[in-house]
């Protein structure tokens, strides 16, 4: 966008969320919601409810991904490094984790109505592509991790960025790619969508903090960069009396912040995820012995009295 900078007014808070709609997020943003609506909608006319914490959680991460993208922050994101760190923050560490949480794959899965017998349709598709061997490796954390950590240093410290950064269409390809990898980060680990890698809870703490220090040393390392990481920012419009060297320890400062931020967010959830599952389990065997007559427990009484009959045995010969 050569020259656009020329027309924008010296950034400030209020230009930054000025609307500034893009067609093509627009478009995306507008097309994720109504689908949503409309599996919501469908739900409803069957009789069956659809949790509305849910709906608001896609809410949000909705208009996290509006705000990112349509608004003054997606024009000011192509010449100041902050701008576009904020953005870059936001669509893979915060949208994520909403969108997610809205369940938004289930809620298609329940919507959808299976095709007849002998024909394939949307339902089935979704339910194929979800048990594929595509899907094991891109949710898999040994693929997840390494791009998510690619995302940062593979990005921002090779002439890459630069060369995406020259249009409009290869910054709004790298936001796409900022929110994708989030997803696929995060899908794993606080997802309550049906995922084909589900690990114990301890396994997904583990694989959220395997990524935090990387993300954390790439957020220190801007900052403390005593030159510019890319020639994209070196030269912003003169009359708005930006540093760019300040500018980019801004926009590392911003990196680093979003590193600890979701990070207890997502720990919260899992914490109270992981309580969640320990109670359905308790209240399922409960069920189970409800049914059986606690069959378990007898047997296990029945044990340690075998267990407490064979001791006693040679003390009563003896």
């Amino acid at each position: 966008m050569p020259g656009m900078g020329g027309t924008l007014p010296a950034p400030s808070f209020a230009r930054m969320w000025t609307l500034a709609p893009s067609p093509f997020f627009l478009a995306l943003v507008s097309v994720l919601f109504a689908l949503y609506a409309i599996g919501v909608v469908r739900l409803a006319r069957r009789g069956d409810r659809w949790p509305v914490l849910r709906g608001f959680s896609f809410l949000i991460g909705l208009g996290l991904l509006f705000a990112t993208t349509c608004t003054g922050l997606a024009q000011y994101g192509m010449y100041l490094f902050s701008a576009h760190m904020l953005q870059h923050m936001v669509l893979s560490m915060a949208a994520p984790l909403f969108l997610l949480l809205a369940a938004p794959l289930t809620l298609a899965l329940r919507a959808l109505r299976p095709a007849s017998a002998g024909h394939t349709g949307p339902r089935e598709l979704l339910l194929s592509l979800l048990h594929s061997r595509f899907a094991r490796v891109v949710s898999s954390p040994l693929f997840t991790l390494p791009l998510f950590i690619a995302s940062l240093y593979g990005l921002y410290f090779t002439p890459l960025f630069d060369a995406l950064m020259r249009s409009a269409a290869g910054h709004d390809f790298m936001l796409v790619h900022f929110l994708g990898v989030g997803l696929l980060f995060f899908w794993p680990i606080i997802g309550v969508d049906p995922a084909p890698h589900r690990s114990p809870y301890v396994i997904r703490i583990l694989e959220l903090f395997a990524a935090m220090p990387f993300h954390a040393f790439f957020g220190v390392a801007v900052m403390m960069s005593s030159s510019l990481i890319t020639t994209t920012f070196a030269h912003p419009p003169a009359a708005w009396g930006v540093d760019p060297a300040a500018d980019q320890s801004t926009g590392g400062g911003l990196a680093w912040a979003f590193g600890e931020v979701p990070t207890l967010i997502v720990l919260l959830v899992l914490f109270l995820q992981w309580s969640r599952s320990d109670e359905r389990e308790a209240r399922r065997k409960d069920r189970k012995a409800d049914r059986d007559g606690d069959v378990e427990l007898a047997d296990y009484n029945a044990y340690l009295a075998g267990l407490a009959a064979r001791d006693q045995r040679p003390a009563s010969t003896g």
